[in-house]
């Protein structure tokens, strides 16, 4: 169990190094592209995590077919999407309906 406990513990300090130096990328390309007098632009989300939080009373049949094509038929039910234009206009169609992060 100690074992265990051991490998846990160095396997998260491990992540948190990783975390660490990504964060510590991004700020350095920001300040060399400032340097440079150019834009840096962060990588953009690629998944999110969608929540139905409302029921359908009251939903206009638009927003019904959209949250049966995210597999959303029930309230609590969630999934993963892979975000593309298309699929933040949806999202932005069914927004009072759902909850979603990064």
């Amino acid at each position: 169990n100690k074992v265990k406990r051991a490998t846990a513990f160095k396997r998260a300090e491990q992540y948190v190094r990783e975390y660490n130096v990504a964060e510590k990328a991004v700020v350095e390309k920001r300040r060399a592209a400032k340097a440079a007098g150019n834009l840096y632009v962060p990588a953009e989300p690629k998944v999110a995590f969608v929540v139905r939080i409302r029921g359908i009373n009251a939903m206009d049949p638009k927003s019904k077919k959209i949250l049966q094509l995210l597999r959303l038929r029930q309230i609590h039910n969630g999934v993963f999407v892979k975000l593309n234009k298309p699929m933040m206009n949806m999202l932005r169609l069914v927004q009072p309906y759902i909850a979603y992060g990064y």
